[in-house]
C-alpha cells in the first residue's frame, strides 16, 4: 500500500474516531457543565468563544468569510434556531433528564428531517423502508418517555417537561438544517459555521438577560473545563474531522454518527454518572436506532448529501 494511502487511511479513521465519540461525549461535558452555571450562561460561552475562535482562523487563513446582506439574514436564522433554540434545549433540559435520554431525543432529528422534507417543494420522498423507520422511530420515543409521563401523574412533571423542550429543540435544529440545505453562501464552510455559532452564542446572551438566567455560576475548574471541551472537541475539532469526512468518504458511512453517538453517551452516562434505564426505556432505545438506521439507509441509497448531514454542521451533539 502506498504510503500515501495508508497516511489518508489513518487521517479518516481519526477523523472517524473524533466524530463518534467527541460528539457524543458532548451530553456527558454538557451535564457537568450545567451542575456549576446556569444553562444560558454555558452557551453564551461556548458558542461566542467557538464562532470568534473559528471565524479568527478564518481571517488569519484568508479564507472567505465576510457576507452580503441576504447571507448575514440566512446565518442570523440559522444560528438562532439551530445553535439559540436547538443546541440549548438540550443545555436547559439536561438539568432534568440524563444524557443517554437527551442523546436519543436528538437522534430522532433524522426522522422529523425526512418528514419535513416531504411536505415542502421539490422535497424528497421516503421509500417504504424510511416509512417504516418514522413508525418504529416514534414508537420508540413513546416507550422512552413512558417512565417520565408516569412521574408526571404522580405530580412531578420536570422530565416530560424537559423531554418536551428537547423535541421542540430539534424541531427547531431540524427545520434551520433544511433552510441551511436550500441556501448558497459565498463564504468558505469554517466560517459560515464560525457565523451561525456567534449569533447563537448572542441569542444565548438574550436569553440569559431576559430570565435572569445569569445568577448561581461558580466559574471553578469543573465550569471552565467543561466550557473548553466544548469548544474545543464539541465545535472546533470534530467540525473539521466532520467536514474533512464528507469530501473523502461516502456520505452514507459519515452518516452513522447518527446511530453510534447515542451509543456513546449512554455509556459514558452510565460509566460516569451512574444513569441506567428501565426495561421500557431500553425497548425505546434500540427502536430509535434501528428507525435512524432505517431512514438513514433509505435517504443514502444515491449517496447525495441530504439534510440528515446538514445538522452536524454546527458541531451538535447536541
Amino acid at each position: 500500500m502506498p504510503a500515501n494511502s495508508s497516511s489518508k487511511r489513518t487521517r479518516i479513521l481519526l477523523a472517524f474516531a473524533c466524530v463518534y465519540l467527541f460528539w457524543g461525549s458532548t451530553y456527558l461535558a454538557m451535564r457537568f457543565g450545567v451542575e456549576v452555571l446556569p444553562p444560558f450562561v454555558l452557551g453564551s460561552a461556548r458558542f461566542l468563544l467557538a464562532g470568534v475562535l473559528m471565524l479568527g482562523a478564518s481571517s488569519v487563513l484568508r479564507m472567505k468569510m465576510w457576507p452580503n446582506r441576504q447571507e448575514l439574514v440566512r446565518l442570523v436564522i440559522i444560528g438562532v434556531l439551530m445553535i439559540g433554540c436547538g443546541n440549548t434545549s438540550v443545555l436547559w433540559a439536561e438539568q432534568y433528564i440524563p444524557t443517554g435520554l437527551a442523546s436519543l431525543l436528538v437522534a430522532s432529528i433524522p426522522l422529523y428531517a425526512a418528514l419535513i422534507e416531504m411536505v415542502l417543494p421539490n422535497g424528497e420522498g421516503l421509500a417504504v423502508r424510511g416509512w417504516i423507520g418514522v413508525c418504529v422511530g416514534f414508537a420508540g420515543l413513546v416507550f422512552l418517555l413512558w417512565p417520565g409521563l408516569r412521574e408526571g401523574l404522580h405530580g412531578d412533571s420536570r422530565q416530560i417537561i424537559a423531554a418536551g423542550v428537547t423535541l421542540c429543540g430539534t424541531l427547531c435544529w431540524t427545520s434551520a438544517s433544511i433552510f441551511s440545505r436550500r441556501s448558497t453562501f459565498r463564504l468558505n464552510g469554517f466560517a459560515v459555521a464560525g457565523w451561525e455559532m456567534l449569533f447563537g452564542g448572542v441569542f444565548n446572551v438574550f436569553l440569559m438577560v431576559v430570565t435572569k438566567g445569569y445568577h448561581g455560576g461558580h466559574w471553578g475548574l469543573q465550569a471552565w473545563a467543561s466550557t473548553l471541551y466544548l469548544v474545543t472537541f464539541g465545535s472546533i475539532l470534530t467540525y473539521s474531522a466532520y467536514i474533512y469526512l464528507l469530501d473523502n468518504v461516502a456520505v452514507s458511512k459519515v452518516a452513522t454518527y447518527a446511530y453510534v453517538n447515542p451509543v456513546i453517551a449512554v455509556i459514558l452516562g452510565a460509566i460516569f454518572l451512574k444513569e441506567h434505564f428501565v426495561a421500557v426505556e431500553y425497548v425505546g432505545m434500540g427502536s430509535i436506532l434501528i428507525a435512524v438506521f432505517l431512514v438513514t439507509g433509505s435517504k443514502m441509497k444515491n449517496e447525495k448529501p441530504t439534510v440528515v448531514d446538514e445538522q452536524l454542521k454546527l458541531g451538535q451533539e447536541a
